[in-house]
């Protein structure tokens, strides 16, 4: 038996803890919904007409990650450095073109998730017509809770609430979300083999606005979990 060399040590493998377990979870893929709160939507100047709209996605790599209660650098190259709160699904069974009906069998569990972002970066590239990626895919900007279990339960609704420094700056329900769970993992089904470890982020509410260094974000979804986050100095 050969055993493989590198010039360096491969990356980690990501993962997250699971409530109730001592195993962790390990992350594969990060997917994120984009604009699937119509007020939302509306809040970044793209509202969403359902009969005539598409789900669409963004990734991140995986070394983004970041367990809830952790203190995070103030990213570089932005002055607006916003939240994102977001319900997370945990896929745990492997599926390709899934059907809407039977897509809860795809469901490991939930978590909490923030999806934090450079702003101006985003909109900079939005309004070019070029990728998110300095936006969204930053180092330290995709934040979990603990994952709980759900053997394959689908959330209608519940409560979706954060805030900053104690003040209230997102609240909605699950029941608002433009494209239901089931729906975005049979749609996401189409164009990836989902695999064990991948994460989905469903989408965050309106509300979301800047954050600075020594802000506190503190957020729950009802039924799932708590998240927490500080925002550090800048590098």
């Amino acid at each position: 038996m050969t055993h493989d060399t590198y010039l360096w040590s491969p990356p980690p493998v990501y993962s997250v803890p699971v409530r109730g377990k001592s195993e962790r979870f390990p992350i594969r893929r990060l997917f994120f919904v984009g604009r699937n709160y119509h007020a939302h939507a509306a809040e970044m100047g793209r509202p969403v007409d359902k009969a005539n709209a598409q789900l669409f996605y963004f990734t991140k790599s995986p070394s983004t990650l970041v367990e809830s209660g952790a203190t995070v650098a103030y990213p570089p190259e932005t002055r607006n450095y916003q939240y994102e709160m977001e319900l997370v699904v945990a896929i745990g069974t492997a599926g390709f073109r899934v059907s809407e009906s039977e897509a809860n069998k795809l469901i490991y569990g939930y978590a909490c998730g923030l999806d934090m972002t450079r702003r101006d970066l985003q909109l900079a590239a939005r309004e070019q017509g070029r990728p998110w990626d300095l936006g969204k895919d930053l180092e330290e900007s995709s934040i979990v809770s603990a994952i709980v279990p759900a053997n394959g339960s689908v959330l209608h609704h519940g409560e979706l609430a954060m805030t900053v420094n104690g003040e209230p700056r997102q609240k909605a329900d699950l029941s608002q979300l433009i494209w239901s769970i089931t729906e975005i993992i049979a749609d996401l089904s189409k164009f990836y083999h989902l695999q064990p470890g991948d994460l989905i982020f469903t989408g965050t509410p309106e509300g979301v606005g800047p954050v600075v260094t020594g802000d506190r974000i503190e957020g729950h979804v009802e039924g799932v979990g708590e998240i927490s986050l500080n925002i550090g100095p800048a590098e």
